[in-house]
Protein backbone atom coordinates (compact mmCIF):
# COMPACT_ATOMS: atom_id res chain seq x y z
CA UNK A 1 0.00 0.00 0.00
CA UNK A 2 1.25 3.80 -1.03
CA UNK A 3 0.89 6.80 0.81
CA UNK A 4 -2.18 8.95 -0.37
CA UNK A 5 -1.10 11.33 -2.78
CA UNK A 6 -0.85 15.03 -0.94
CA UNK A 7 -2.28 18.13 -2.68
CA UNK A 8 -1.78 22.22 -2.15
CA UNK A 9 -5.26 22.95 -1.39
CA UNK A 10 -6.40 26.04 -3.04
CA UNK A 11 -10.23 26.22 -2.38
CA UNK A 12 -12.70 25.09 0.28
CA UNK A 13 -13.61 22.99 -2.19
CA UNK A 14 -10.48 21.33 -2.00
CA UNK A 15 -10.20 20.77 1.77
CA UNK A 16 -14.35 19.30 1.38
CA UNK A 17 -13.38 16.65 -1.48
CA UNK A 18 -10.22 15.45 0.91
CA UNK A 19 -12.46 15.39 3.86
CA UNK A 20 -15.30 13.83 2.31
CA UNK A 21 -13.27 10.75 0.92
CA UNK A 22 -12.37 10.56 4.66
CA UNK A 23 -15.86 10.00 5.54
CA UNK A 24 -16.47 7.68 2.43
CA UNK A 25 -13.62 5.37 3.20
CA UNK A 26 -14.01 3.82 6.70
CA UNK A 27 -15.63 0.52 6.75
CA UNK A 28 -15.18 0.06 2.59
CA UNK A 29 -12.88 -0.88 0.33
CA UNK A 30 -10.26 1.59 -1.03
CA UNK A 31 -11.41 0.37 -4.45
CA UNK A 32 -15.30 0.33 -4.07
CA UNK A 33 -14.74 4.13 -2.85
CA UNK A 34 -12.39 4.84 -6.28
CA UNK A 35 -14.78 3.56 -8.93
CA UNK A 36 -17.56 5.33 -7.14
CA UNK A 37 -14.98 8.55 -7.13
CA UNK A 38 -16.41 10.62 -10.02
CA UNK A 39 -20.24 9.87 -9.43
CA UNK A 40 -19.35 11.01 -5.69
CA UNK A 41 -17.69 14.44 -7.34
CA UNK A 42 -20.71 15.16 -9.67
CA UNK A 43 -23.24 14.71 -6.74
CA UNK A 44 -21.92 16.97 -4.60
CA UNK A 45 -21.13 19.48 -7.23
CA UNK A 46 -17.15 19.34 -7.06
CA UNK A 47 -17.55 19.86 -3.30
CA UNK A 48 -18.50 23.51 -3.64
CA UNK A 49 -19.37 23.79 0.32
CA UNK A 50 -22.03 26.65 -0.87
CA UNK A 51 -24.19 24.45 -2.88
CA UNK A 52 -23.54 21.18 -0.70
CA UNK A 53 -24.20 23.00 2.49
CA UNK A 54 -27.30 23.76 1.03
CA UNK A 55 -28.61 20.40 -0.04
CA UNK A 56 -31.76 19.72 1.52
CA UNK A 57 -34.29 16.53 2.42
CA UNK A 58 -35.07 16.03 -1.39
CA UNK A 59 -31.38 16.14 -2.48
CA UNK A 60 -30.88 13.78 0.02
CA UNK A 61 -33.56 11.36 -1.34
CA UNK A 62 -32.32 12.45 -4.38
CA UNK A 63 -28.81 10.64 -3.83
CA UNK A 64 -29.74 7.80 -1.88
CA UNK A 65 -31.04 6.69 -5.19
CA UNK A 66 -28.16 7.43 -6.94
CA UNK A 67 -26.19 4.26 -8.28
CA UNK A 68 -22.97 6.57 -9.51
CA UNK A 69 -22.71 6.89 -5.39
CA UNK A 70 -21.79 5.09 -2.45
CA UNK A 71 -25.50 5.30 -0.91
CA UNK A 72 -25.24 5.35 2.55
CA UNK A 73 -27.11 8.26 4.31
CA UNK A 74 -24.90 9.24 7.53
CA UNK A 75 -21.76 9.68 5.15
CA UNK A 76 -24.20 12.08 3.10
CA UNK A 77 -25.73 13.69 5.79
CA UNK A 78 -22.29 13.85 7.33
CA UNK A 79 -20.87 15.71 3.59
CA UNK A 80 -23.41 17.84 3.82
CA UNK A 81 -23.33 19.19 7.73
CA UNK A 82 -19.42 19.13 7.31
CA UNK A 83 -19.58 21.55 4.16
CA UNK A 84 -21.92 23.79 6.30
CA UNK A 85 -18.91 23.90 8.97
CA UNK A 86 -16.51 24.05 7.00
CA UNK A 87 -18.32 27.69 5.97
CA UNK A 88 -18.86 28.41 9.46
CA UNK A 89 -14.95 27.63 9.90
CA UNK A 90 -13.54 29.00 7.30
CA UNK A 91 -15.86 32.34 8.35
CA UNK A 92 -14.40 32.13 12.18
CA UNK A 93 -11.14 32.09 11.13
CA UNK A 94 -10.50 34.42 8.27
CA UNK A 95 -10.03 30.73 6.54
CA UNK A 96 -9.47 27.54 6.56
CA UNK A 97 -5.70 27.03 6.47
CA UNK A 98 -5.89 29.39 8.97
CA UNK A 99 -8.22 27.30 11.16
CA UNK A 100 -5.76 24.12 10.73
CA UNK A 101 -2.63 26.43 11.77
CA UNK A 102 -4.49 27.74 14.71
CA UNK A 103 -3.89 24.55 17.75
CA UNK A 104 0.05 24.32 17.78
CA UNK A 105 0.06 20.44 18.00
CA UNK A 106 -1.07 17.65 15.64
CA UNK A 107 -2.75 15.81 18.22
CA UNK A 108 -4.90 19.36 18.77
CA UNK A 109 -5.61 19.93 15.44
CA UNK A 110 -6.73 16.57 15.03
CA UNK A 111 -8.50 16.52 18.48
CA UNK A 112 -11.00 19.97 16.85
CA UNK A 113 -11.35 18.18 13.81
CA UNK A 114 -12.71 14.63 15.35
CA UNK A 115 -14.86 17.14 17.47
CA UNK A 116 -16.06 19.72 14.84
CA UNK A 117 -16.69 17.73 11.79
CA UNK A 118 -19.17 14.19 11.58
CA UNK A 119 -18.24 10.88 10.68
CA UNK A 120 -14.28 12.02 10.90
CA UNK A 121 -12.40 9.69 13.55
CA UNK A 122 -8.74 9.20 14.12
CA UNK A 123 -7.66 7.81 11.18
CA UNK A 124 -9.78 9.71 8.70
CA UNK A 125 -8.44 12.90 10.86
CA UNK A 126 -5.02 11.43 10.13
CA UNK A 127 -5.47 10.93 6.20
CA UNK A 128 -6.87 14.31 6.21
CA UNK A 129 -4.09 16.40 7.33
CA UNK A 130 -1.49 14.53 5.83
CA UNK A 131 -3.12 15.03 2.05
CA UNK A 132 -3.86 18.74 2.74
CA UNK A 133 0.15 18.66 3.90
CA UNK A 134 -0.79 20.15 7.37
CA UNK A 135 2.61 18.64 9.62
CA UNK A 136 0.98 15.30 10.71
CA UNK A 137 3.93 12.49 12.97
CA UNK A 138 5.38 9.66 10.63
CA UNK A 139 3.10 7.16 9.84
CA UNK A 140 4.79 4.66 11.68
CA UNK A 141 4.86 6.65 15.06
CA UNK A 142 1.50 7.57 14.46
CA UNK A 143 -0.39 4.04 14.46
CA UNK A 144 2.05 2.65 17.41
CA UNK A 145 1.28 5.63 19.24
CA UNK A 146 -2.52 5.63 18.19
CA UNK A 147 -2.99 1.72 18.81
CA UNK A 148 -3.70 1.46 14.97
CA UNK A 149 -2.52 -1.81 13.20
CA UNK A 150 -1.43 -2.36 9.83
CA UNK A 151 -3.83 -3.97 7.35
CA UNK A 152 -3.42 -7.62 6.47
CA UNK A 153 -2.64 -9.14 2.98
Amino acid sequence: MHAPTQIEPRSLADYLCVMTRAVFEPGLNWRVVEAKWPGITSAFVAFDPMTVAGYTPTDVERLMADPAIIRNRKKIDATIYNAGEMLNVDREHGGFKRYLGSFGSYEATAADLRKRFKFLGQTGAYYFLYVVREPVPGHEEWMATHGVRAPKG
